[in-house]
């Protein structure tokens, strides 16, 4: 006999909360070492021992496992991510390997072709027994594509500040790194951690570039990190020695520092 979908939430609801009285044998807060270069896989697929090749400790491996053979199998991403246990961030580097879709299938519009024309008659106990809401799960986004709307999504993020992290991030070129969250005006730390949590920024990430040999004055000086007089600076020794004949030669000009050079330098092309 096929278990209905509340039934499902009900067990899933038990395992996690009988999982959560186990406490870790350690009790010690366990590293996750995660493997530099991922691969894509199926979380459907994977053996314990798989998944601690993941850098998944033992005991998350056979929660993951138990999970799966109580409840189903995953059928979309963010459904990983509601393990009990599992860290966000362990999560968060995960995401764009996973090997199912972004968002919960729709059954009823797969099921929705069964039925043909026919009629059927209303359940006349669904008004007293409506369907359970199902907790609303927000998956890891790319911050670079994320608009104003969807930046919203994440608790704490109106309209004033999703305007100003887009608005820098558009002034950058796009995010390097998560840390250049820190660098927006006035972005309180609860809606960093909360960025950390719910975006990302792809390993593969595609930056705006400034040419070192095209760029005026002008649209050097447009970019958030270069002042104005970096970007003289920058033409006038173009100017005076010719074409840049790689980045690194920007070192040249006296005013960009070292510290300068490592943050303009991913937004710098020849």
């Amino acid at each position: 006999m096929q278990s209905s979908p509340s039934d499902k939430q009900l067990l899933d609801s038990l395992v996690a909360q009988l999982e959560a009285r186990q406490p870790e044998k350690s009790g010690r807060k366990q590293v996750y070492q995660l493997p530099v270069a991922l691969q894509p896989f199926n979380p459907n697929h994977l053996s314990e021992v798989q998944w601690q090749e993941l850098g998944i400790p033992a005991y998350m491996a056979k929660r993951i496992l138990n999970y799966r053979n109580k409840v189903g199998d995953f059928t979309y991403k963010a459904q990983l991510g509601s393990i009990y246990g599992l860290p966000d961030s362990v999560f968060q580097k995960l995401y764009p390997y996973i090997q199912l879709p972004e968002t919960k299938p729709d059954r009823y519009r797969r099921n929705q072709g069964i039925a043909g024309n026919a009629r059927t008659a209303p359940n006349p106990n669904w008004a007293n027994n409506p369907r359970p809401r199902k907790r609303f799960i927000l998956a890891p986004f790319n911050i670079n594509s994320a608009d104003t709307t969807a930046l919203k999504q994440i608790r704490r993020i109106g309209s004033k500040l999703s305007a100003r992290i887009v608005k820098y991030r558009d002034g950058l070129g796009g995010f390097h790194n998560m840390a250049q969250l820190q660098e927006v005006y006035a972005l309180p730390p609860a809606v960093v951690d909360s960025l950390h949590k719910y975006t990302f920024v792809p390993k593969a990430t595609t930056l705006q570039q400034l040419s070192l040999n095209q760029a005026s004055v002008e649209q050097l000086s447009a970019h958030s990190y270069i002042s104005s007089n970096v970007a003289r600076a920058i033409v006038a020794y173009r100017e005076q020695h010719g074409e840049f004949s790689k980045v690194e030669d920007v070192r040249q000009i006296k005013i960009v520092t070292a510290a300068l050079f490592e943050k303009i330098s991913p937004y710098l092309e020849l």
